[in-house]
Formats: structure tokens, C-alpha cells, sequence
């Protein structure tokens, strides 16, 4: 016995044309958004393929065009919140430029890992990758390699000579470091990001800048990995310093390089019997969901990755169709967002 299922195949182009009654090259046109179709032949097949439930077949487009419209994405330390958070960006805006993402998530983002990445992506085909690698040793080892696509970096790129978007880092650490000095505080201690990263050397490099301008030597620099366990560790040191007899350097205010650092650094205050802020203010970076529900309420910066994600597809693609040339770098603006961590010095 026949079941009649398995008799009905999927409808194609030529079934369109035929619904429509146009040819097989303006149903062509038509999906391919080409300019010169009048709008009622557009109308014609836009319903023949409503009524037909067509749907393009990708492979059968990319033996035509040579065209596969897959982006690849090699991302580097996506259990961080940044990473991951871009690599969301990165897919949304894929799938609404019309592309297709092939992802290769890497722990370690060293010469090799990059290199296989690399190759895994060309042989299927991808038209070209955006590459989420934070620290400097990963956008150094991107550049070096032979790349048989357009290549484009979130964070870094300029350095390297690589097309590249990327959060003004910078200028974020440059906000929220005049936030707290405009609070009223004298000084501001930092604790930074690991080294070799990139974001971590633009935010210390901005706080620094804030300061000197101000004519404030700038405090020694507390170094964590990232993680709130770093954080509580530094904080610890930092509670010790603000009990400190007088004479000795205050702590008033800490610019913390990430939220996750900085939930750290606010606990050990508090195990400290440090308030926030009425002693200590307290300010972190990348405004994580929960940063809100923090005790109390963090004040941060918000990087905004969906636009990051919208301005380096868009990045690629204008390489991938020949729209650029050079290594173009472009910054998106960070957004400060004031909290209750950050009351002037002395509030309750």
C-alpha cells in the first residue's frame, strides 16, 4: 500500500511560476527583492507562494548564486558574560540580514584553535567570520593567519589591521570614573580585568586618563580574573584600606571593571562592616541582568549588544559584497546607568 504522504513532494519555483501564471525568472526576481518587477506581478507570486507554501531551498540556491549566505562566528570564552552575550547579538542580526550562523565556541583561543576554527568554517563554505576574541594574543594570532574570507573582530581589530567593531571601552570607564568624582569623592580605586585583555586595558586606560586630567594620582590598580571570587578578594583588601587610620590612601569610591568583580568586592564590604555607599560607592561594568538586584542596586555601564552584533554583520557582509576595502573600526557608545550603589559620600 501507497501512502499518499509520501507522494507529495515540496512545492518548487516552477509550481510558484505556473500559480502565478509569470515565468520562472520574475518569480526569480521577486524573491531575489530585484527592483524592476511591477507591483502587481510582485503581489501575483508573493500569493502563489503563500498559497503553495513554498519555501526556498538553500542548497539549490547556493549551486546557482555560489552564494551559501552563511556567516561563520568564532567565539572565545563564551561562558563570560560578554562573549556570550555578543555571540546572541552576532546570530539575531545574521538571521535578520538573512543569513545562516556556524558557530565554533573555543576555550582557548590560541594560534592552532583559531587556525582549525579557521578551517572547519571554510570547508563549509561560510562567505565570511566574525570573530569574538578578547584578548590580545587571539586577535594577534587572527591576524597572522591566512584567512580564505573577510574576517571582521569584535573588539581589537584596529590594532591589528583586522575590520572590527567594538563597545567604546574606554569611554565607558571615562564615564562612570566622573560619575563618582562628580559624587564628591576625592579619589577612585580600580579594580581591573586579567591582562591581555583588551577590554580590560581600554576601562583602565579611561579610569586612569579620568583621574591624571583631574590631577589625582591615580591609586595602585587591584587586579581580578573576572569572577566574583576575584572580586571578594580584592574587596577584602580594599575593606582594609578604608578602615585604615587617617594618612593613609582613603577608599571612598571603587570602579570595578565588571558586575561580577564587583558582587564580590560588595560582599566583603559588607562582611567588612563597610556600608555602600554611604562609605564606600561602588560602580561595576556591563549592566548583567541581575546587576539591578544587587544589594544594593549597582550602578554600571551597559554595553549594547545587539547593536554591536547589527554594526559587525553589517561590517562583513559590505566586505563580503565588495562595499569595503579597508580595515574599518567602528565604536558603539556605552550608556551609564546610575543606581543606589553610587550615593554621593556620607548619604544614608
Amino acid at each position: 500500500m501507497v501512502h499518499p504522504a509520501h507522494d507529495v513532494r515540496p512545492p518548487t519555483m516552477a509550481d510558484v511560476a505556473r500559480e502565478a501564471g509569470v515565468s520562472h525568472q520574475t518569480v526569480s526576481r521577486v524573491l531575489s527583492g530585484h527592483p524592476n518587477v511591477r507591483a502587481v506581478t510582485r503581489e501575483q507570486v508573493t500569493l502563489a507562494i503563500e498559497r503553495l507554501g513554498y519555501r526556498r531551498n538553500p542548497a539549490a540556491r547556493a549551486l546557482v548564486t555560489r552564494r551559501t549566505r552563511t556567516l561563520g562566528v568564532i567565539a572565545v570564552n563564551t561562558a563570560l558574560y560578554g562573549p556570550a552575550s555578543t555571540l546572541t547579538g552576532l546570530e539575531e542580526a545574521a538571521r535578520e540580514e538573512g543569513y545562516l550562523v556556524s558557530t565554533v565556541s573555543l576555550r582557548t583561543g590560541g594560534g592552532q584553535g583559531l587556525k582549525d576554527a579557521v578551517d572547519h568554517l571554510a570547508a563549509w563554505g561560510v562567505e565570511g567570520v566574525v570573530a569574538i576574541t578578547p584578548q590580545r594574543s587571539h586577535v594577534q594570532a587572527l591576524a597572522e593567519l591566512d584567512a580564505p574570507f573577510p574576517v571582521v573582530t569584535v573588539e581589537g581589530g584596529h590594532q591589528f589591521d583586522l575590520p572590527g567593531v567594538s563597545l567604546d571601552q574606554e569611554l565607558g570607564a571615562r564615564m562612570v570614573t566622573e560619575h563618582l568624582l562628580a559624587a564628591g569623592h576625592a579619589n577612585v580605586w580600580h579594580v581591573a580585568g586579567p591582562g591581555d585583555w583588551l577590554e580590560s586595558e581600554a576601562r583602565t586606560a579611561g579610569w586612569r586618563a579620568v583621574l591624571e586630567e583631574s590631577g589625582i594620582r591615580p591609586p595602585r590598580v587591584l587586579t581580578g580574573d573576572w569572577s566574583p571570587l576575584s572580586g571578594y578578594r580584592a574587596g577584602q583588601e580594599l575593606a582594609g584600606l578604608a578602615l585604615a587610620r587617617p594618612g593613609t590612601a582613603p577608599v571612598t569610591a571603587v570602579f570595578v571593571a565588571n558586575d561580577q568583580m564587583a558582587l564580590g568586592v560588595l560582599r566583603a564590604l559588607r562582611e567588612g562592616g563597610i556600608r555602600t555607599p554611604a562609605q564606600v560607592a561602588v560602580a561595576g561594568f556591563d549592566d548583567i541582568p541581575e546587576a539591578e538586584f544587587f544589594p544594593p542596586p549597582l550602578t554600571t555601564v551597559r554595553q549594547d549588544f545587539a547593536a554591536i552584533g547589527r554594526r559587525s554583520i553589517g561590517l562583513l557582509v559590505d566586505h563580503i559584497e565588495g562595499r569595503a576595502r579597508k580595515a574599518e573600526h567602528l565604536l558603539v557608545e556605552p550608556q551609564l546607568i546610575m543606581r543606589a550603589s553610587t550615593r554621593p559620600p556620607g548619604e544614608a
